[in-house]
């Protein structure tokens, strides 16, 4: 006796095979994927290898052994002394050098014509308000802490007067400073608002406080 499903399957089983023949066929014509190239070689896998690595230490004896391998020869105190007074006596010589001004040993915020063109500028200025921010921070804090309550608030509405002033100081002093590099650098690319803010952080510094020092009196003509 037979099964009207199997027959069914078994009729619908060429057309099954024909279709599978006929997408492999397909898929054999049909262009083939290429992976574009990277454009530079692979990197070796043993780039960057400095050598073997030495074991680590097993105990404590072997962890101090290698401390001391690794600090070099022991000085005696002596030698530790003159070492001490040799790194002593380049931090001087590099401070006295940065504090005369020369472009090798000043920080990277001084380093530039640009930058000592505008420590000129607040240098030579006879009188500046924000030359007084010191001296009136001090203040406040001896007013609000060490003075009594009603005085201190009296003696806040002065300040923040002060402070009001100081502020307008520093915006002249920027447009001053911007205008003036112009002038004399057309090829700056600094903005104008670092240019600014560096010389009202000069500005605000006690004269023999500031570093570099300066390199020119106040009332002197700055070109």
């Amino acid at each position: 006796m037979s099964l009207l499903g199997r027959k069914k399957a078994k009729a619908d089983a060429p057309e099954t095979v024909e279709l599978t023949e006929s997408s492999a066929v397909e898929e054999s014509t049909a262009t083939p994927r290429v992976t574009p190239p990277k454009g530079r070689p692979t990197p070796k896998r043993d780039q960057g290898r400095r050598g073997p690595v030495a074991p680590a230490p097993q105990n404590m004896s072997e962890a101090r052994a290698r401390r001391k391998q690794l600090k070099g020869p022991k000085l005696s105190k002596e030698e530790r002394k003159v070492a001490r007074m040799q790194r002593r006596a380049q931090m001087d010589d590099r401070r006295s050098r940065m504090m005369a001004g020369e472009e090798k040993y000043l920080l990277p915020r001084d380093q530039g014509p640009v930058r000592r063109y505008v420590r000129d500028i607040v240098d030579s200025r006879r009188f500046s308000l924000l030359g007084l921010f010191m001296w009136a921070a001090l203040a406040m804090l001896m007013i609000m802490f060490a003075m009594p309550q009603q005085f201190a608030v009296w003696g806040s509405t002065p300040m923040l007067a002060l402070m009001l002033l100081m502020l307008g100081d520093a915006l002249v002093l920027g447009r001053n400073v911007s205008r003036r590099v112009d002038e004399k650098f057309p090829d700056n690319t600094e903005r104008k608002f670092r240019l600014g803010l560096y010389a009202a952080g000069r500005a605000s510094q006690l004269r023999k406080m500031r570093a570099p020092k300066p390199m020119v009196n106040r009332g002197d003509v700055i070109d």
